[in-house]
């Protein structure tokens, strides 16, 4: 069975594998507008060549890398967040790249396969198809990423090669000691006196391998995910459950994992007034996802209960509305807020929701009365029927900015948005918040209005947009680049894709566990180290030479200070799919353990290469397939709360293997030291098999669901190289091994000796069972093949093991500290144990398939004498363990497992 199962694991592996390679191709085009024979037609994308000419458009899968060479509108741009996990849309140009080293976010000329056209049309020639492309070098990639041992697995496979090393040795050393009773009259000839003995040294091997381990390590570990599950965090490879346990360093996405991936308005600035100082307001928005849920506060930090009576903030509103072609809608399976078109232009919805509508004192609570599918739009509806769009003017490239011209009561309003040196540069006049006038702009209040952009873009990092209006001529019906003249600046709205509320805490639990976070990503590295600071990736840190990298500069440096670099980075920056995967290489040969986020396509080979690869819920398929967990939240705090639960797994994992080895270390002694002092056997095979399997597996699952230790994140991630027994611990497990198999000899001599039931035989008669039939005796040879004595050890040994259970609640706590009801599972656990095990004395077909005899009362009282004292004997052994630099404490000259 554990065989057929091993084989179900390796299939279901290569099967998800395979499914990784296949869902990448759901990436390609199908079908590609390509010029042949003098004419465009539309053939399938795998007929095309490098040299073809292929045009796209609007909502065009690429369907091969290619080089621009002719655009046919103001603007071509091109969605490529699943290869660069760049958050916005990438403005594509005919001009080449003059970057060194340029990776492909800095490649503004080509366009990848499988990325999307979201505006304009153009032209391009194809460079790659196939495995040649940027998609292409994925695929490559994935296929030659092989899956590394987890920690547990590698010392789980060290010690089942140590242990068969060693059971063999004792299998021989037995087998070799009794060579001189194999022609001993009772076995009948020489030949059936090996045979004897070969089976006894099969019953030792039997002793000596824990065949449970392998079901209750996966039972143990199947039962983690479950809890993880409840924490969003769906794992997808069972052994990846412990190797969190261990992780040192964690390389988290930036987009969408430590940030919301939800672009919202965090601040406006507005001119006050010409004639007083300060000459600008500046307005905090709260909130950071796409629901219409936040505050403006003023400079002050005073909540503004009617927001749409400052004059500015109602045309920053009006101007957001209309100047937008996106679409906020709420979806109700998934109970969150969605965008439709560009992100930026949906933070400017959301800022319309947060302003209001203006001429209603109750409003701010009218609108919290609509349902969340009307709240999502419903003040920018009301702008909307408000105003009548005549006339668009689209985004080019070349001015930075768009404009729309509306109408309102027979009164033509030409709205404007764009990037800020190009909307200020053609504006005259401001509109002051105080009192609604429009005013001229002079110098000073330019000066100004600079040195707050600066400010957003530069301290703040954020993307600023400024807003303008301008009264068209009665009756206009539409517009050209030369209305765009003469603007009113409303004011500068700057925007950020903001961080998680619980990402703060969430690295500070990091940090305090010992565990490294990376922040990796594809944006620029001024963006990324302000978010770095906002997180407090860089607490403390007033300088970020040597902790923040760009990839580019992270190749280019000697080995040896890259090497530095790795112990102390905490940013890398502008990175491609290559990047990633080498990050994680180059930790891995530092001997860290590392896991990596990641949700797009381009992420695919690093996921698989890292030691815990963690794709986000919200990613592509691609991901999902290559990853060990699945963050079904996209949050980062998740993954420290998995962390915590996989060291706690770990924890018990350990519990219940040192529980299974102290069992079988006692069976080993139960065989080994009857087969030396000449006793007939005291457990055949199958007794072992059932004690190994059943009454020491259940037990050792429910070890598996021991509370966690309070201080489970405050200590730092155990070695990979940590044995999982060693020092004083296994000096402990072989103390306590012994006892178990001595008691369970001790029972098996009693019957034979002191039992009122048995035959009481002197010692010295029991260990010469053997030469019974060649003397005279008192007593019939038969009585050596009594099921009963072999009853009283089976059940002396599943007795003690239930006992040995409790003492596994903790490592060092007694039992007085943590009492059993603390884990009702293992209470369950034992109580059904014990019930099978009756089971099996008190039922004719089982007793006879065990070789075993009910018991009378007399007989469990001495089971219960023998049995108890291994606690007493664990209590005084932790007693040594919690001793403040114990003599026995650091293990230091104990043998190492």
């Amino acid at each position: 069975m554990i065989l057929a199962a091993n084989a179900a694991v390796g299939v279901i592996t290569e099967t998800n594998a395979e499914k990784a390679l296949e869902e990448l191709r759901a990436y390609q085009a199908d079908v590609a507008t390509v010029l042949r024979n003098g004419c465009f037609s539309i053939l399938p994308a795998t007929e095309l060549v490098p040299g073809d000419i292929v045009e796209v458009g609007v909502g065009c899968k690429v369907p091969a890398d290619m080089r621009m060479v002719e655009m046919l509108s103001h603007q071509l741009r091109v969605d490529q967040a699943i290869l660069t996990g760049e958050s916005c849309s990438v403005a594509k140009e005919l001009d080449s790249t003059s970057a060194m080293n340029a990776v492909y976010q800095d490649k503004t000329n080509i366009l990848f396969s499988g990325t999307v056209v979201v505006a304009g049309r153009a032209r391009a020639v194809v460079i790659g198809v196939g495995s040649n492309t940027a998609m292409g070098s994925i695929r490559d990639a994935m296929l030659r990423t092989e899956d590394e041992a987890t920690p547990l697995k590698k010392k789980l496979d060290e010690f089942g090669t140590f242990l068969a090393k060693v059971i063999a040795g004792i299998c021989i050393l037995v087998w070799v000691v009794n060579i001189g009773h194999f022609r001993d009259p009772s076995h009948g000839g020489f030949l059936r006196g090996a045979i004897h003995y070969f089976k006894v040294a099969v019953a030792l091997a039997v002793a000596a391998i824990p065949e449970g381990l392998p079901a209750v390590v996966t039972t143990c570990l199947a039962l983690g995910t479950k809890r993880m599950a409840r924490l969003n965090a769906i794992v997808r490879s069972l052994p990846s459950v412990e190797t969190l346990g261990c992780t040192t360093v964690i390389c988290s996405d930036k987009t969408g994992t430590l940030t919301t991936n939800m672009m919202s308005v965090s601040k406006v600035c507005v001119v006050r007034s010409v004639h007083q100082r300060p000459i600008t307001d500046e307005y905090s928005i709260s909130g950071t996802t796409f629901a219409p849920d936040g505050f403006i506060y003023d400079a002050s930090e005073n909540q503004l209960e009617f927001p749409p009576q400052s004059p500015c903030l109602l045309h920053i509103a009006m101007c957001s509305a209309l100047c937008n072609e996106s679409t906020l809608q709420y979806n109700p399976d998934k109970k969150s807020y969605e965008k439709i078109g560009e992100s930026t232009e949906v933070a400017l919805r959301v800022l319309v929701e947060k302003v209001g509508l203006p001429g209603f004192d109750s409003m701010p609570s009218a609108l919290n009365m609509l349902t969340k599918h009307e709240r999502a739009s419903y003040c920018n509806h009301y702008w909307e029927n408000q105003f009548r769009k005549i006339s668009v003017l689209d985004f080019s490239r070349d001015r930075k900015m768009m404009s729309v011209l509306c109408s309102r009561k027979q009164q033509e309003i030409m709205f404007s948005k764009g990037a800020p040196e190009s909307v200020m540069a053609r504006c005259t006049h401001i509109l002051c918040n105080d009192d609604g006038s429009s005013v001229p702009l002079t110098m000073d209040i330019r000066n100004e209005l600079e040195a707050r952009f600066q400010s957003f873009a530069g301290k703040d990092t954020l993307r600023c947009l400024a807003l303008a209006l301008k009264r068209m001529p009665e009756g206009q019906q539409s517009l050209s680049y030369a209305d765009e003249a003469n603007l009113t600046f409303i004011g500068l709205v700057g925007m950020l894709d903001p961080p998680r509320d619980e990402v703060h805490s969430a690295i500070h639990s990091c940090m305090s566990a010992g565990i490294r976070v990376i922040v990796v990503t594809g944006d620029n590295k001024s963006t990324a180290e302000s978010l770095c600071r906002q997180i407090g990736a860089f607490e403390h840190l007033d300088d970020f030479t040597g902790y923040s990298y760009t990839a580019s500069e992270f190749e280019g440096l000697p080995p040896l200070e890259r090497a530095n670099a790795l112990r102390r980075m905490v940013l890398f920056s502008r990175v491609e799919p290559s990047h990633k995967k080498m990050l994680v290489e180059a930790l891995q040969s530092h001997n860290e353990v590392v896991a990596m986020t990641g949700d797009g396509v381009n992420d695919a080979p690093a996921l698989k290469k890292a030691d815990i690869g963690i794709a986000m819920g919200s990613g592509t398929a691609v991901a999902k397939s290559a990853s060990d967990m699945v963050l079904a939240d996209d949050n980062f705090a998740t993954i420290v709360a998995a962390v915590a639960e996989g060291r706690a797994i770990y924890n018990n994992t350990k519990q219940f293997i040192r529980y299974m080895i102290s069992s079988n270390i006692g069976e080993v002694v139960c065989i080994f030291v009857a087969a030396v002092l000449g006793m007939p056997d005291t457990l055949v095979p199958v007794q072992l098999l059932w004690v190994n399997l059943v009454t020491d597996g259940l037990p050792a699952t429910a070890i598996g669901f021991n509370k966690p230790d309070g201080n489970i994140m405050a200590v730092k991630p155990r070695k990979v190289n940590e044995a999982v027994v060693s020092g004083w611990l296994f000096f402990r497990y072989l103390v306590i091994g012994a006892y178990v198999g001595l008691a369970t000899i001790a029972g098996f001599v009693w019957w034979f000796v002191y039992s009122e039931d048995g035959p009481r035989l002197p010692y010295s008669e029991l260990i010469n069972f053997d030469s019974c039939s060649t003397r005279q005796t008192s007593y019939p040879c038969s009585i050596f093949e009594d099921r009963h004595p072999s009853t009283v050890s089976m059940t002396v040994l599943v007795v003690v093991e239930m006992f040995n259970a409790l003492n596994n609640l903790s490592e060092n706590q007694s039992l007085l500290v943590i009492h059993p009801w603390s884990n009702l599972w293992l209470v369950g656990s034992i109580i059904l144990t014990m019930l099978l095990h009756v089971a099996v004395l008190y039922t004719e077909p089982l007793s006879a398939l065990f070789s075993v005899s009910p018991l009378t009362l007399a007989e469990w009282k001495v089971v219960l004498y023998l049995s108890f004292p291994v606690i007493l004997i664990d209590e005084v052994l932790k007693f040594f363990s919690r001793r403040p630099r114990g003599m026995f404490s650091n293990g230091r000259f104990f043998f190492k497992l």
